[in-house]
């Protein structure tokens, strides 16, 4: 196996299973979604109706940084408080990110684009 850019093993060359290696559990896209939305904050992405539990939350922040799709800094007096942005390479997703709203808004009746 060949290592990714994330620092893990890839499951092969297909950029598919690249992707889904780095994108594809059930709370990373959501935290991309909040990003491109204008959330920054460890406690605005807890906010989200979704409920993400703040322990996944916090490795999936880490795993995204370290993946080189958003990028931190400190904020205020504290030094634990990060501001969560994204990068060059992390805003490349607001495509497949319209792209799954607008199939999930033609398929899943009574959704909507959260605010």
């Amino acid at each position: 196996m060949q290592v990714s850019r994330a620092g893990g093993e890839r499951r092969s060359n297909c950029p598919v299973a690249c992707s889904l290696d780095v994108l594809g559990d059930r709370w990373t896209l959501l935290v991309i979604r909040d990003l491109l939305q204008g959330k920054s904050r460890y406690g605005e992405f807890l906010a989200s109706a979704e409920g993400i539990p703040t322990n996944i939350l916090a490795d999936r922040l880490k795993r995204l940084e370290e993946a080189g799709l958003i990028s931190s800094s400190q904020y205020g007096t504290h030094s634990r408080r990060k501001a969560y942005t994204l990068t060059k390479k992390g805003e490349g997703l607001a495509p497949a990110l319209r792209a799954l709203r607008d199939w999930g808004l033609s398929q899943f009746p009574g959704t909507h684009v959260p605010v």
